[in-house]
């Protein structure tokens, strides 16, 4: 499976933020809704979901920095690490 680009889904990611700002601002301008309905629009094919909320979440998810490796991550690192040299696990 292909995938998008992080750069251009945190890109427009920001693009929805500020559209969806402007159009609870000014809920009658018909040219900034449109827009807005574009990029939320964009963001569901690019992310293979169906709503716009669901393309948001997924676009939050997909551009987040990794987590930092919890406490069983970094002793299985260690058992993998021990094994790789020939050293029995305790």
């Amino acid at each position: 499976m292909l995938l998008p680009d992080r750069n251009t889904i945190a890109r427009l990611l920001r693009s929805y933020r500020t559209q969806e700002r402007l159009v609870l601002a000014r809920p009658h301008d018909l040219a900034a809704r449109r827009r807005f309905e574009d990029t939320a629009y964009t963001l569901c094919v690019l992310m293979g979901e169906r709503n716009a909320v669901a393309a948001v979440r997924a676009a939050e998810r997909y551009t987040a920095p990794p987590a930092p490796p919890g406490p069983l991550m970094k002793a299985m690192k260690a058992c993998g690490s021990a094994r790789s040299r020939g050293v029995a696990a305790e």
